[in-house]
Order: C-alpha cells, then structure tokens, then sequence
C-alpha cells in the first residue's frame, strides 16, 4: 500500500498516525465502523488498499460525488483507524485527488490507462476529467484512423448496400487476375499494376470527395466503374483479347488519361457542393446531367452509361508459308 500526503503539515501531524485500537492485534482488519467526525480537517482515504491523506476542503472543492460523500450529505464510515473506506480500485485515485486540487492533471499516454481513468472519473462524478479523457480518447482514435478507408467488394448484395449508403460519388476498380482463363501478354502483368497505382493515386487525392471501392468479382480482368447519385455513369474496360494463331491471349491496357478524365467527370455528380465552372469547362460541359435546370436531352440520357472499352484485337500469323492465313475478331 502507498500513502499520499496533502501537504506537509500532514505529515508533521502525529494525529495522522493510524492509531492501534485495544484488544485488536496489530495488522487486524477487524476494525468496527463508525461515522466520519465532521470537525476533521484532515481524511483518511483507503481506496481499495491506496491509502490518501487529503483535506475537506479538496474533497469539497468540486460537485462531484466525494462533495456529496463528505459534505454531510451521505452517511460515511470509517473503521477504528479513522480510514474511510471505498470500495473501488485505488489505481487512478490519486490522479482524481490531484485534478480536485489543481484543476487539470497530466493525462496517461495509454490508450488502455486512459480508458481506466474515465471509468473512474465517471464513478466519482468529475465532470471536466470526464471530458478530458474523452476529448483525448478522440483525438488518439483520428490519429489512428486511416486516411482513406477503401472497403473490397465481396459480393454484388454488399455492393448494392454501399452504394446505396453514401451521397459521394462512387469510383470502383475490379481487379481479378485469378479470373484469367487465358495466358496473359508479356505487358499485362505491368499494366494490371499501374492501374491499381493509378487507383491508389486518385483516392488519396480525392478521398474526402468521393467512395472509392475495390471488387475481385465478375468476369472482367481490370475494369473501372463510375457512379454518380446511385447509378452507373460511365466504365472503362481495360481487358482485351489478343489472337495469335490458335492461341488466345488476354491483354490489359492503361489508359490512363481516359481513366482520370472520367474521374473528374464523375465529380459533377458531388452533394450538395455546386458544380465548380472551372470543372464543368474541363469535362467539356454537363457530362450526364451535374448542372441545374436538366433540359429534355438529359433526361433521355439519365440511364445511359459511358462505356469505353479499350479493346486492341491483334490479328498475326506465326504459321508456315502456304497455309491460309485465318483472322479472328
């Protein structure tokens, strides 16, 4: 057990000595209780085996549940030694008696000690320790939360419920080496990767503006897709066929231009920032409808979707001299 002292007065105090009652044999707990004197200035605290010195006037200071304990308003016992006893971990306590006396405490760095003293806070009723620790919990959660939170799709009912949960507009990358059924050109595997760094680029760079999502479902090897106010607006396939001979290969384009282009389009569709003119300008106008006062023409076009498929079917013949050459597309 450790003791902590209020000032030095307490400790020159022989009064504060925990006196032996007669007939108890020393290190007995069997002590009697009886009420707190109220003409005493000085407390003697046993918080769960902590034992505190402390005044009144500290305990009184705030209206906190000790100020209701010590004030007369609630019954407090002590046992034959003049200790009040509390039935509460002493770990925090004299954190608690040194923001009573000072008004503000050096809080633990800890996550985990931090949430120990708010629990204790809350017991005792402090109110600003209470919010100190909160604001502090805070303030570690957002330094620990990542910058851009990219959720992966696993099925088309999770992508529907994201969809539908967020007012951004939505830029998703599907992504599916494992879906290849053919042999892939010697570039592919390079231009699968610059697509998910160009993706990677584009959510740090908008990710308070738009949803950014990653799907390793459906058919398609490397495909883009662009959502504005909950529908599809524009796509962009980067998977190909190439023939050679009889053999199929698949081939992955970056067209990187066509992907950030559409990106800034898909900007327009933002709620409630108005359309940025400058931005309007740079996309070559409305693009789908962003503006205010839809003419006729864009309400045909609402359920239309951009799709650019950016497809290179490569015809070459690698077979001997004489036999007929055979195209496929």
């Amino acid at each position: 057990m450790s003791a902590e002292a209020s000032g030095p007065a307490a400790a020159a105090d022989p009064s504060l000595e925990v006196p032996k009652p007669s007939g108890i044999e020393s290190g007995s707990a069997a002590y009697g209780l009886s009420p707190l004197s109220p003409n005493s200035k000085y407390v003697k605290l046993n918080v769960g085996g902590s034992l505190h010195y402390t005044t009144l006037r500290t305990l009184t200071g705030q209206d906190t549940m000790l100020k209701a304990m010590f004030s007369g308003r609630v019954e407090v016992l002590t046992d034959a030694g003049g200790w009040v006893l509390i039935d509460r971990s002493g770990r925090h306590f004299g954190t608690i008696l040194n923001y009573l006396r000072d008004g503000s405490v050096p809080l633990p760095e800890s996550t985990r000690e931090l949430g120990e003293l708010l629990g204790e806070a809350r017991y005792y009723l402090v109110q600003g320790l209470i919010e100190d620790c909160q604001l502090a919990l805070q303030q570690k959660r957002e330094n620990l939360s990542p910058l851009c939170l990219i959720p992966t799709v696993t099925s088309p009912r999770e992508e529907q419920q994201l969809l539908a949960s967020t007012s951004k507009p939505v830029v998703k990358l599907l992504h599916n080496r494992s879906n290849n059924k053919y042999s892939y050109t010697s570039t592919s595997d390079d231009n699968l990767l610059k697509n998910i760094e160009l993706f990677d680029k584009l959510a740090l760079r908008f990710h308070g503006r738009l949803l950014f999502l990653k799907d390793v479902l459906g058919d398609e090897i490397c495909c883009w897709s662009f959502y504005g106010q909950g529908r599809k607006i524009a796509e962009v396939c980067c998977t190909s066929i190439v023939y050679a001979t009889e053999k199929k290969q698949t081939k992955v384009e970056f067209p990187e231009a066509r992907i950030f282009e559409e990106t800034l389009n898909i900007l327009i569709y933002e709620t409630p920032r108005d359309p940025d003119p400058a931005l309007l300008e740079a996309v070559g106008g409305a693009a789908g409808g962003g503006g205010a006062g839809r003419g006729e023409d864009e309400d045909n076009r609402e359920h239309r979707v951009r799709r650019i498929h950016v497809r290179r079917h490569i015809t070459h013949d690698e077979r001997p001299h004489g036999q007929q050459i055979v195209f496929k597309d």
